[in-house]
């Protein structure tokens, strides 16, 4: 299985150049071929799911460390039935429910912040929620011990696309710029294949729910 040691020599051997400032900056085009992809992938194999707390009286509900996008938001009631919520533009939110010190039942969700969503009618009591969302997984790292990240679902899963797109940094790097157009467009082949997976996934899932909140809840702007 591919991990930090062998993408690293991977990319040391396939540009030819073992200098030490060149490998001095090979943690930093992994590091940007990670973000790279968790920014233009949308794979709910990155997903994860965790309790929250829609406190009485409150709308705000502050999101688990690290969340990048929200999936699905649900409450369960006192009767135990989940109640999945709608997700809407905080703009829309804030214009259904302008009276914050009004509570209610919770019908939306809103992005407020990075760390918070923004529920709305405001929770008439506290409410046990789960927020379904994307975390990007621990950056790769050539540490040791058991706190290391030596492999990650980038290496394991995407390692065309990382190793493409590492690629592209190197080349930059070393100004050999006629190449890097040939690495784009081998970046954007796998890409787009990982993409076509995970739509294909979502699909399914649409199709047969396993999240407790009922699967993934579409994107509706500005509807009642």
């Amino acid at each position: 299985m591919p991990n930090y040691s062998y993408l690293k020599d991977d990319i040391v051997n396939t540009i030819e150049n073992d200098s030490t400032e060149f490998a001095s900056q090979v943690p930093v085009f992994i590091q940007r071929a990670e973000d790279r992809i968790m920014k233009e992938l949308d794979d709910v194999a990155l997903d994860t799911y965790t309790t929250i707390t829609l406190s009485a009286s409150n709308p705000v509900v502050s999101l688990p460390d690290g969340a990048l996008v929200v999936r699905n938001v649900n409450f369960t009631t006192n009767a135990s039935v989940v109640v999945p919520l709608l997700q809407r533009t905080y703009e829309y939110a804030i214009d259904y429910w302008n009276k914050p010190t009004s509570v209610g039942t919770p019908r939306y969700y809103a992005r407020k912040t990075n760390t918070q969503i923004y529920i709305v009618p405001t929770p008439t009591s506290t409410l046990t929620g789960e927020v379904q969302y994307t975390k990007q997984p621990l950056a790769l790292s050539s540490a040791t011990g058991t706190s290391a990240t030596t492999s990650n679902y980038f290496s394991e899963n995407c390692y065309n696309a990382l190793f493409n797109a590492c690629m592209i940094e190197a080349n930059y790097f070393i100004k050999d710029f006629q190449v890097v157009q040939s690495w784009e467009a081998k970046y954007k082949n796998s890409i787009d294949g990982l993409r076509n997976q995970a739509r294909r996934t979502r699909r399914d899932d649409m199709e047969t729910p396993t999240s407790p909140a009922g699967g993934p809840t579409p994107v509706i702007q500005g509807a009642n």
